[in-house]
């Protein structure tokens, strides 16, 4: 049975409103006024929030405003009631995050349609939340166990080896298997790295992000990219041009988003192709574009960017646990940025990350 929490000080409209919703097979939380109707609301969570604009003690827009600050209450559908004098308040209302509004006086049918259609809306995003989840699971039960075993057998095999047969080994081949074993362990490392990160990702609010003015923008990414076209030993396929602009975001993310973009183009395209890599500023702030002729992204892979996937594993032995791109994804999100990415046999692939400019 649904839940509906009704805030209203008027004493026959929130009963009236109870009782429509009760005969309806609601079940229905009553509040005079919004302290009250806060204190309901985290105690009980409703699936839906009823609630008038003017109170006294405190006005249906501070009890939105709190109500969309707390995580447990944040997604609850609001529906404000409201007169037809309160117009301003309702575009308030609106940019603070309600998702409808019904003008007193309004009948049995406004309301029930109202509230209807709010709670049909919500279960179909749970729906869809409920569906990535699953995708999101079934992809890590099927990708994560080969991306520990596999370097893991590398370290176990390597090492019991050397412990082994240490005095029959010959110096190449205990160098060898040294550098087996470091390459596992890096590989492993950098797959704690990227989970812990998208774990972080996924709890870290918009509003706790720091976000600072880098002046050597062009500078900083030169020797952050530089650096991994050396891992890659790829230096002379490396083509930059990098405007040194300001741009707005926290060096630690920042540095992250173009070493992993960096790495994805020499990881995805041919020894001797180029990797050009391009900074500059426009309209919409900082723009970083990353283009190679490598493995053509399919639409669908573009479309279902998420946690754990990799795109034609079926067909490419790939190492990663394919993080890379939807933290880049979330942390471009972070800053209200936004990632494009263009994939063509004719044209390559070109990824884009925009980070807005300071206002």
């Amino acid at each position: 049975m649904k839940k509906i929490l009704v805030i209203e000080d008027e004493y026959s409209l929130r009963k009236g409103v109870s009782e429509i919703l009760m005969f309806e097979g609601y079940n229905t939380l009553e509040a005079e006024n919004g302290r009250i109707g806060i204190q309901l609301a985290l105690e009980n969570l409703p699936d839906l929030i009823l609630c008038d604009i003017m109170m006294p003690e405190m006005n249906g827009l501070t009890v939105l405003d709190e109500l969309r600050k707390t995580e447990s209450t944040r997604l609850i559908p609001f529906i404000f009631m409201t007169a037809l004098s309160e117009r301003s308040n309702i575009r308030e209302g609106m940019n603070l995050g309600a998702d409808d509004y019904i003008t007193k006086p309004f009948t049995r049918e406004d309301l029930l349609s109202a509230v209807n259609t709010r709670l049909i809306k919500a279960e179909s995003i749970e729906l869809k939340v409920e569906t990535k989840l699953n995708r999101l699971r079934n992809s890590i039960i099927s990708h994560i166990p080969h991306e520990l075993l596999t370097p893991l057998n590398a370290v176990l095999g390597n090492s019991e080896i050397l412990y082994s047969f240490t005095d029959t080994l010959t110096q190449e081949e205990i160098k060898h298997m040294a550098k087996s074993i470091h390459e596992g362990g890096e590989r492993l490392l950098n797959l704690i790295r990227h989970y812990l990160t998208y774990i972080h990702l996924t709890t870290v609010n918009v509003q706790d992000v720091e976000k600072t003015l880098i002046t050597g923008c062009g500078k900083m990414a030169e020797e952050i990219i530089t650096e991994v076209a050396k891992q890659h030993k790829r230096e002379h396929d490396l083509v930059l041009s990098l405007a040194d602009i300001q741009c707005y975001a926290g060096e630690e993310e920042l540095n992250l988003i173009l070493t992993e973009l960096t790495d994805n183009a020499f990881k995805f395209s041919r020894q001797g192709t180029p990797v050009t890599i391009t900074i500059s500023t426009g309209d919409k702030g900082t723009r970083f574009m990353f283009h190679n002729t490598g493995r053509i992204f399919p639409p669908e892979a573009i479309r279902l960017i998420g946690a754990f996937s990799q795109f034609e594993r079926h067909k490419y032995e790939q190492q990663g646990s394919g993080l890379g791109l939807i933290i880049v994804k979330m942390l471009t999100e972070l800053y209200k940025g936004s990632l494009d990415i263009k994939s063509s046999e004719e044209q390559g692939n070109y990824i884009t990350v925009t980070l807005p400019g300071m206002k």
